[in-house]
């Protein structure tokens, strides 16, 4: 894609001026990595959770990360240790670009920072039993406004509707909640409209 290369530079230079806005942490922290690569356009790397029983976000997509533990030095680094622990990617010396706005869960009480990482290219990954499935996706598809759907998702035994992005990739469920929202936040800062052009293109 010939437009990676110039929504790579406005995402960095956007989240290098970028102010993170701190949620009030009063249930669970979390934290996760947003990574992207530059070889090819600009995608974005996701995974896609294993079901398992009584996990909140059992079989979902979403990006590498989780809750953190007493032995962590802060929240990038919780968000480096379990996307090794997940995909096997050591994300310790790629370059962080910067962190997205704190978000915190409509159905769970949880705050989840995200930490944003480049990467030159794909590295070979090695997905845990939490990860069924790893990919990468074109950033700017996921401001394609014929993606958007509304889906209807059980949450606490009820059936709610929530906005959401589908992939249109086989046996991918549609994206939504968290990082929906973060995904929503990278393509504004990458300079996307909502139709999936760069904004600031000629």
């Amino acid at each position: 894609m010939p437009g990676g290369r110039p929504m790579l530079n406005i995402l960095r230079m956007n989240l290098a001026s970028h102010t993170p806005q701190k949620a009030d942490a009063k249930g669970r922290q979390a934290s996760v990595a947003a990574v992207v690569c530059g070889e090819d356009g600009l995608d974005l790397l996701f995974i896609h959770r294993t079901a398992h029983e009584g996990d909140p976000w059992s079989g979902h997509l979403a990006f590498p990360g989780g809750r953190t533990e007493p032995g962590d030095a802060g929240l990038k680094m919780t968000a480096e240790r379990e996307t090794r622990e997940e995909l096997g990617l050591d994300l310790t010396e790629a370059r962080c670009l910067g962190q997205l706005d704190d978000l915190t869960g409509v159905t769970i009480p949880v705050c989840v920072s995200a930490f944003v990482y480049e990467l030159d290219a794909k590295p070979l990954l090695d997905p845990n039993d939490e990860v069924d499935d790893a990919f990468w996706f074109p950033l700017e598809d996921l401001a394609d406004s014929g993606r958007r759907v509304t889906g209807t998702f059980l949450v606490d035994g009820c059936e709610r509707e929530y906005p959401g992005i589908d992939f249109r990739l086989e046996s991918k469920p549609i994206l939504w909640g968290l990082t929906f929202r973060f995904c929503q936040q990278m393509v504004a800062l990458a300079g996307i409209s909502g139709d999936g052009e760069d904004r600031n293109s000629d």
